[in-house]
């Protein structure tokens, strides 16, 4: 008898601790699963298209535009869009602490379709970081706050104009302006953290901004139009500004440095600064108790552990396939050589053939 109350009490212990996730919050992870299917999805099948455009016509890495008269291309931009606008949509039912971390599935989508459709190989470890990337992401998904209650755009302004995220803002766009003005036109093309610093810092205020949006379109289609408020149109220009400058930098960055460096350290940089954001302006974690905090923090480091081991393997594989080209062409040219550190942090180094 003393056994089974023991079980009892034990069981309605874990009922009290744990409560499940709110409605809120099971339409936000639908969206940020949906979300990461579809954007994973659209890379490959932007990648067929464009291999179907190349073998036609004048390939778009060579500045050609044949891909736009490719309907599989068209097929895949449609996909992207699809995924992008479910990513838009959990924002405004889930925490960002939740959907953010979700954005790492979309890798996993695209590492596996690409070794099933594409034939591209997937490391051993490659598969241990999908495995991890699972891993951490339901630990995330098991422990994140519930949405708070929110009735109108204007209590989303009074939460963005709190002391706390103000100091945060200040501090956000300080730091952007002396990374743009000072060290990005000294630094900006040896250096990848300041243009990553400058996409993830704006990034940050991005997602907040979208939520607020969200949100308000959200209640504007439940009966309540918050179309009427300034607030809305405010977060609406907040948001055009802060996406221009952050694909503006993102791609940059891209073009200076090998994919696979940018990738990891703007998922984790961008990542981290939303959370931090999430966390002052929504103040997500005061709904928490400290082991439901350090649960997620364990999930998104565990997230991150599979990303950097997916891209790292990714590197193992191009990293031979450029070994290989070397040893062939060693003899004919030794001065042209990249060493023996593998993939080169920056592009246009991968890419020089003189």
């Amino acid at each position: 008898m003393a056994t089974e109350a023991a079980s009892v009490a034990a069981s309605h212990s874990w009922r009290d601790s744990y409560k499940g996730m709110s409605s809120d919050n099971i339409k936000g992870l639908v969206l940020a699963l949906s979300s990461s299917f579809f954007i994973g999805a659209s890379f490959i099948v932007k990648k067929k298209g464009l291999k179907k455009a190349g073998a036609s016509g004048v390939r778009a890495g060579v500045g050609g535009y044949s891909y736009l008269y490719e309907p599989l291309w068209w097929v895949g931009m449609i996909t992207m869009i699809v995924g992008e606008v479910a990513n838009f949509a959990a924002y405004a039912f889930a925490p960002a602490i939740l959907v953010t971390p979700l954005g790492a599935l979309s890798i996993i989508i695209s590492a596996v379709l690409a070794h099933i459709i594409l034939r591209e190989k997937l490391h051993i470890f490659g598969i241990l970081g999908c495995a991890l990337c699972v891993v951490g992401s339901t630990t995330i998904v098991l422990h994140a706050p519930q949405e708070r209650e929110i009735e109108s755009v204007a209590e989303v302004w009074d939460l963005a104009t709190e002391p706390a995220f103000l100091f945060y803002a200040a501090v956000v766009i300080i730091a952007v302006l002396i990374l743009i003005f000072h060290y990005i036109p000294q630094y900006g093309q040896t250096h990848i953290l300041f243009y990553i610093g400058v996409c993830s810092l704006v990034g940050s205020l991005s997602v907040m901004s979208v939520k607020a949006l969200g949100i308000a379109l959200k209640l504007t289609l439940s009966g309540m139009n918050q179309l009427i408020y300034p607030q809305t149109w405010l977060f609406t220009l907040v948001v055009a500004i802060c996406v221009i400058t952050q694909m503006n930098y993102l791609n940059k960055a891209l073009d200076t440095f090998n994919t696979a460096v940018v990738s990891p350290i703007y998922y984790v940089m961008f990542t981290s600064f939303t959370i931090l954001a999430s966390v002052i302006m929504f103040k997500d974690w005061d709904r928490q108790n400290p082991t439901q905090i350090v649960t997620e923090m364990c999930g998104f480091v565990t997230i991150l552990s599979g990303t950097f081991l997916l891209h790292k393997t990714k590197d193992m594989v191009d990293g031979s396939s450029a070994a290989a080209s070397l040893r062939l062409s060693k003899h004919v040219d030794e001065e042209d050589g990249f060493g023996q550190e593998g993939i080169p942090l920056r592009r246009q180094d991968s890419l020089r053939t003189t």
